[in-house]
């Protein structure tokens, strides 16, 4: 059953770490080589989707490790999974009360609406992300470990 879980967890956090992963090296130099409204639109369109399914998805890998952790506590990887853990839960916080914040905004905006500052606030999102996917990199690296 352990094993079942610790595919489980591990498919799904990587999972994640591949949208987010996309988000920031695919999708964003995509949108931003858009002509500005297009860009705008589509970031806001981004913003919207990946909003709904992102919380989800991040509290799910955090609720399989923190599992894993429990279950497996008395083998040689437990410390691995629990770190991985705690990084999940800093990107959960990074999210939560940096990147969340500017998404809302940006989830409102329309060409007519938008702020002056709308690039530089994408562009603020756009670095805290990359530190996030760093975050999150690190603990699908630890999950990967910790199955070896």
């Amino acid at each position: 059953m352990l094993n079942a879980l610790e595919i489980l967890t591990t498919v799904t956090v990587g999972l994640m770490v591949g949208v987010e992963f996309s988000v920031a090296f695919v999708m964003n130099p995509i949108l931003n080589a858009l002509p500005e409204d297009s860009s705008q639109r589509g970031h806001t369109h981004a913003g919207r989707m990946l909003g709904a399914v992102m919380p989800v998805w991040y509290i799910g890998s955090l609720v399989l490790v923190g599992i894993w952790a429990v279950a497996g506590r008395h083998h040689d990887a437990a410390g691995l999974v629990a770190v991985a853990g705690a990084l999940l839960i800093l990107s959960i916080v990074m999210s939560l009360l940096l990147l969340v914040p500017i998404n809302n905004r940006n989830k409102t905006w329309t060409p007519e609406n938008r702020p002056e500052n709308w690039k530089q606030q994408l562009n603020r999102w756009e670095r805290l992300h990359y530190v996030r996917v760093a975050v999150i990199v690190a603990a699908f690296a630890l999950v990967v470990t910790a199955l070896t």
